[in-house]
């Protein structure tokens, strides 16, 4: 998943060499589900700071990945009287 995220591409275009894209979908979210991701996340996370690797005021979170609304994507807004 970390493919995807990072290459913006789809996921049915995933490399072979990572298997069946469906699987690594279907075990992410089991794995999300689950909490994990989350887990796995946070971990990260702790090791890279006893490492000093992280620039604490200088994390921000990134909404490149979220879907937008349809207002928001500047879609026409439709009147309930024609």
């Amino acid at each position: 998943m970390f493919w995807v995220l990072c290459s913006g591409a789809p996921r049915r275009d995933l490399p072979e060499r990572y298997g069946s894209w469906k699987t690594i979908y279907n075990r992410f979210n089991r794995w999300s589900k689950s909490g994990i991701i989350n887990r796995i996340f946070n971990r990260l996370l702790s090791i890279l700071d006893e490492k000093g690797l992280l620039d604490w005021p200088e994390i921000c979170l990134d909404g490149s990945n979220i879907r937008a609304s349809k207002d928001a994507a500047g879609a026409k807004k439709t009147s309930l009287y024609r």
